[in-house]
C-alpha cells in the first residue's frame, strides 16, 4: 500500500504542471550534422482549384533535415523552381553544390476528385532520375502522403527505412479551469503534428507502450485509485482492464511477435517481472530476487530482455535469457543506469545514465561494452527508439516544464518537440505502420 501511494505521488510530481496543455508539438532543431548529403526539395506545383491545404515539399524538407543524415537547401537559395525534368538545369543545382534533386506535382482534374501527387529524385551529378512515382490521396491525407514520400527518398539515400511516417504516444498533464491536474494520452504523427488525446483522467497515466502491430497502446492508469494495466485501440477507442493486482502494476513492455506483455508486479511482496499470455492470460514470473526489478524491454528476437534492478545496491542494466533463466549485469559504469531500451537490431542498448549528478540518455554496445553519452540535457528520462533505430525520442525538463527532445543514435543531430503550452512526459516511439 506504501508503495502505491508513493508511486502515485512520484507521477504527480513527475506530470504537474503549472500551465494548459497546448495542440500539437513544434519541432525546434538544436544541433545539426555538418557532413548531411545536401538535397534540394522544390515546392511541389499545384494543378487545380484553390489552394492546397498542406505544402508538400516543405513537410518533406522538415522530415529530412529533422534526420540529419540530408540537409535540404533553403528555399531563398533556389535558382528556379521545375516541377518537371524539361525544366530541370542541372547546372544550377551543381553551383548550389547540391547532390540531389526532388521536384513534383500536385494536381486535380475536378474539384471533388482525388488528388494526384508526382515526385521524381534526380541525381545531380549523373544528371538521371533515381526515383519517382504518381500516388494519390485527398487533401486530408496530403500529410500522410508526403511523410510517405519522405520515407522513400529517405530509405534510397541513405538505405535506411524511413521512420516519418510512424506516431508516438506521450503523457500531458495540465490544470483546469477549477484548478485540478488533467492527464492525456495523446498520439501525434512523428514530426507532433495531427495530435489527437485518446485518453483523459484526472489520476496520473503513465508507462505507455505500442504493439508490435502499432493498433494499441498499453498503459499504467490510477483511475481507480491505485495502479492497473490496460489495453487500449487507438483506433476505435476501445479498451480494457488487464491487470488489478494488489501492490504494483506497471512497465509494460509488448513481446516482438504481440502475443505477450511484460509487467512489473508486486502481487507476491516484491517488485518483479513477469509475462502475461494474452490469449490465455496465463501470468509466468520471469525473475525472483530480493532486489527491485522493473522496466523490462524484450530483445528484437524474443529471446531476452532487459531490465533495470536494485539488486546491485543501486540501479544498474541486467540481461535475463529467457530460455535458461540465466541473468548478466551489463552496466558497470556511474551509479545509476535505468529504463534501457534495445536498439532495433539488438545491437546496442538506449538508457539513463547519471554522469556528475545530471541525468542523461547514453548508448551502450553490447558487443564492446563501450558507453557513449548522447545528451547535453539535464534530467533526461524515458528514452524510445524509433523503428528504423536512427533516432531516440525522450523526456527532459526545462525549468518546471517538461518536454520532448530527440537525438540521433550518434549523438550529432537533436531537436526538441516542446507543447505550446504544458508539460509533456512519457514519450513511445511506434513501430513502422502497416509492415
Amino acid at each position: 500500500m506504501r508503495l502505491s501511494r508513493w508511486i502515485k505521488a512520484a507521477a504527480i510530481l513527475l506530470l504537474f504542471s503549472y500551465q494548459q496543455a497546448g495542440a500539437d508539438l513544434t519541432i525546434e532543431i538544436t544541433q545539426g550534422n555538418d557532413r548531411a548529403t545536401p538535397v534540394a526539395i522544390v515546392p511541389f506545383a499545384w494543378s487545380g482549384e484553390g489552394v492546397l491545404t498542406e505544402d508538400i515539399a516543405q513537410i518533406v524538407s522538415d522530415d529530412l533535415e529533422r534526420s540529419g543524415l540530408l540537409k535540404p537547401l533553403s528555399r531563398t537559395e533556389m535558382l528556379s523552381l521545375p516541377s518537371k525534368k524539361a525544366e530541370v538545369f542541372f547546372r544550377d543545382w551543381s553551383l548550389l553544390k547540391q547532390e540531389y534533386l526532388l521536384i513534383g506535382q500536385v494536381s486535380q482534374k475536378t474539384p471533388a476528385g482525388p488528388l494526384s501527387i508526382r515526385y521524381e529524385l534526380y541525381d545531380v551529378v549523373r544528371q538521371e532520375r533515381v526515383l519517382g512515382e504518381i500516388i494519390s490521396g485527398t487533401s486530408k491525407e496530403l500529410r500522410s502522403r508526403a511523410h510517405y514520400i519522405s520515407d522513400q527518398v529517405f530509405e534510397h539515400l541513405t538505405g535506411l527505412a524511413g521512420a516519418f511516417s510512424t506516431r508516438i504516444a506521450y503523457i500531458t498533464a495540465r490544470r483546469d479551469e477549477l484548478k485540478q491536474t488533467k492527464y492525456e494520452l495523446k498520439i501525434s504523427d512523428a514530426d507532433g503534428r495531427r495530435e489527437k488525446t485518446i485518453l483523459e483522467s484526472y489520476e496520473p497515466v503513465l508507462s505507455p507502450s505500442w504493439s508490435p502491430d502499432a493498433q494499441y497502446l498499453a498503459y499504467v492508469s490510477f483511475e481507480t485509485g491505485r495502479p492497473g494495466i490496460y489495453l487500449q485501440n487507438v483506433f476505435t477507442g476501445k479498451r480494457r482492464q488487464l491487470t488489478a493486482f494488489k501492490g504494483l502494476n506497471g512497465a509494460p513492455s509488448w513481446s516482438p511477435d504481440g502475443s505477450k506483455l511484460a509487467v512489473v508486479l508486486s502481487k507476491d511482496g516484491n517488485p518483479e517481472i513477469y509475462s502475461i499470455n494474452l490469449t490465455t492470460y496465463k501470468i509466468t514470473r520471469l525473475t525472483n530476487h530480493y532486489g527491485i526489478d522493473t522496466e523490462p524491454d524484450w530483445s528484437p528476437d524474443g529471446k531476452k530482455m532487459i531490465f533495470t534492478s536494485s539488486r546491485s545496491g543501486g540501479p544498474q542494466i541486467y540481461e535475463l535469457d529467457l530460455a535458461t533463466g540465466e541473468t548478466q549485469r551489463l552496466t558497470f559504469e556511474g551509479s545509476y543506469n535505468a529504463r534501457a531500451r534495445y536498439s532495433p537490431n539488438g545491437s546496442e542498448i538506449y538508457f539513463v545514465h547519471q554522469n556528475e549528478g545530471i541525468f542523461h540518455i547514453a548508448a551502450q554496445d553490447l558487443n564492446g561494452n563501450r558507453l557513449r553519452i548522447l545528451t547535453q540535457t539535464p534530467l533526461d528520462e524515458s528514452p524510445s527508439v524509433s523503428p528504423n533505430g536512427s533516432m531516440l525520442i525522450y523526456a527532459t525538463q526545462e525549468g518546471l516544464r517538461g518536454y520532448l527532445g530527440a537525438v540521433s543514435v550518434d549523438g550529432q543531430v537533436q531537436y526538441r518537440l516542446p507543447s505550446q503550452l504544458g508539460d509533456v512526459r512519457e514519450p513511445a516511439w511506434s513501430p513502422f505502420l502497416n509492415k
